[in-house]
């Protein structure tokens, strides 16, 4: 069973980390290039420090291209970079999304063993709720209070965000857990209750707001990575679900 488990932890993992990073270079990938170039002042949006020399940021022109010497650096940047392919930065990021979702795997699987202990059966419809549930735990649900975020925003300390959300993850995952399996309307009460309860305490927020590249950028961010995020989710519970039905035939 545990060499089974693990065979269905790298083939999920791997199928499901390939999707990601797939639609990662598909859809989000430019908007981090596009973020870049607001961080590094190729091009301006607004102001991206806090006001505090009295000046008008709200009347800044948007999306003006920095021109030191008359020529469209900005165009020229984005060209280059967004047609090019850095094998170092997409080699890791591919190895990074795979040992990530690899590791996702494994947790699955060894709930989905667990589960399958007290009598749930092992379904490809049911992989598909599990991928959901994992989705939503792990990625949903932080976000809820602390979005994807893109490069030169605001934020709080990065300390005190990680301890939010390794608290948000391991209570979201054991409020769903009693949900599905509590067997009683109390069981069920008490999963509600941890899924709400960091989001009632509330995620750590930056004392301002504030960022180098326009909001409808940032908010574009953090669909699309939420989006890609659903959907490896989904190939991850449905390649575990169909592995572990294979072990229990």
């Amino acid at each position: 069973m545990l060499k089974n488990m693990l065979a269905g932890a790298l083939f999920a993992g791997f199928a499901a980390g390939l999707v990601a990073v797939l639609l990662q270079f598909a859809f989000v990938n430019r908007l981090l290039l596009e973020a870049e170039r607001y961080e590094s002042g190729h091009v301006t949006h607004f102001s991206a420090m806090p006001s505090g020399g009295g000046h008008d940021h709200a009347a800044a022109p948007a999306a003006q291209p920095a021109q030191a010497d008359g020529h469209d650096h900005a165009s020229h940047d984005h060209g280059a970079r967004e047609g090019g392919i850095d094998l170092v930065r997409d080699g890791l990021s591919v190895v990074f999304s795979v040992f990530t979702y690899v590791g996702y795997g494994l947790i699955l699987g060894a709930l989905i063993v667990l589960a399958r202990d007290r009598g749930v059966p092992v379904k490809p419809g049911h992989g598909l709720l599990w991928g959901i549930a994992g989705f939503v735990t792990v990625q949903f649900a932080p976000a809820f209070g602390l979005a994807p975020e893109l490069p030169g925003n605001a934020a709080a300390d990065i300390t005190l965000r990680q301890y939010w959300w390794f608290a948000t993850v391991a209570l979201t995952g054991f409020g769903l857990w009693q949900i599905a399996f509590g067997g009683n309307a109390a069981r069920v009460l008490a999963g509600v209750v941890l899924i709400a309860l960091p989001h009632l305490w509330g995620a750590p927020m930056p004392s301002e707001h504030w960022g180098s590249a326009p909001p409808e950028l940032a908010a574009l961010y953090a669909a699309r990575t939420l989006a890609v995020g659903l959907v490896a989710w989904v190939v991850l519970g449905l390649g575990s679900a169909y592995f572990h039905r294979q072990d229990a035939a």
